[in-house]
């Protein structure tokens, strides 16, 4: 190294104590980054060294910002937040940079959920329901029979499937068979399902047969939702019933039957399967479906498993549901009417 004088190595400590890089001292003084670091290391060891590298292309205020326009609903991802970026700063950024900027403020990309549109409408709905349910306890919830309809696919495509695969495996242009979940373009074939939960456990499950008008809802309610509360020992009296707002539901027949046969029937708004546990049940019951080593010879074969997981379906499950229903209304109230996790 060459030697420097006293004055040189004097003004590159204080350049280095006032927190000067390397690099800026090397162009201002023309004295090597060896040299440089040669002297911080002797004589101020204590000093953080540069970590080296070009300038961040995003500041922290830049960051902030970027977190503010997508917590605001502005944008929804980088690429977005990058088109603002670019506009406001005048500097070239890419999406990527953005991506790590917001990942060391501490947010995450995640998979938007689908569920269904709120309207203004929807919402309004929504929290008046809730304003109406409010003070309603456990108790009271235990006394509703929830009911819905769902289809189950024969080859099991009602949701993904996943599997394990080791690090580098199926790399190349050829699946493995055990990677791959077979599908066919005609003759998969589904079943419409009817069902209902209680406290006490499920009710009565059945097998739509052809298309579901008003006269085969109401037989279906007094066939099977009567069944479901005799079976558990109640009368109509004693339960409040909980369906959608489908026009099959609503119908003069349907409402009629329901009123001339003493049941009261919750209230309910549109669009608010969130708000419904029994969305939970058929979601448990096709996954147990799923964990069969082959897919139902035919729809008959398919009832059959169809009926056999309904029956195994844990008492402690669905009331581990309905207890959440005070925390669904208080989530309504806390969204305004809006989306909730459940």
């Amino acid at each position: 190294m060459k030697s420097l004088t006293s004055d040189i190595s004097h003004y590159i400590l204080s350049l280095l104590d006032s927190g000067h890089s390397t690099c800026q001292i090397s162009a201002l003084t023309k004295v090597s980054i060896g040299s440089i670091s040669a002297l911080h290391s002797e004589h101020c060891p204590a000093l953080p060294k540069s970590l080296g590298g070009h300038p961040a292309k995003l500041s922290s205020s830049d960051i902030r910002y970027a977190q503010h326009l997508i917590s605001s609903g502005k944008t929804e991802n980088a690429v977005q937040v990058t088109k603002i970026l670019c506009d406001t700063t005048n500097k070239s950024i890419s999406a990527y940079t953005t991506h790590r900027g917001l990942k060391s403020a501490g947010m995450m990309a995640v998979t938007k959920k689908k569920m269904p549109f709120l309207s203004a409408r929807h919402r309004r709905e929504r929290m008046d329901w809730a304003l109406k349910y409010k003070d309603y306890t456990v108790e009271d919830w235990k006394k509703v029979v929830w009911s819905d309809e769902t289809k189950i696919n024969r080859l099991g495509s009602d949701g993904k499937k996943w599997i394990w695969k080791k690090k580098g495996e199926n790399t190349g242009k050829v699946l493995y068979d055990r990677m791959v979940e077979g599908t066919l373009k005609f003759g998969g074939g589904s079943v419409m399902v009817w069902g209902c939960i209680l406290w006490e456990g499920v009710g009565y499950a059945c097998k739509i047969d052809g298309k579901m008008d008003k006269h085969l809802y109401t037989a279906i309610l007094e066939d099977d939702l009567q069944a479901s509360i005799e079976y558990y020992g109640k009368t109509p009296g004693e339960v409040i019933f909980q369906h959608d707002g489908d026009p099959k539901h609503m119908s003069g027949k349907a409402m009629d039957w329901l009123e001339d046969n003493g049941f009261e029937v919750l209230t309910w708004s549109a669009q608010s399967p969130d708000l419904n546990p029994i969305e939970h049940v058929w979601g448990y019951l096709k996954r147990r479906l799923g964990e069969y080593e082959r897919p139902p010879t035919g729809m008959i074969e398919l009832w059959d498993r169809i009926q056999v997981e309904w029956e195994k379906i844990p008492v402690s499950f669905c009331q581990k549901l309905i207890e959440s229903m005070p925390r669904r209304v208080a989530a309504v109230l806390k969204a305004k009417g809006g989306h909730t996790k459940y």
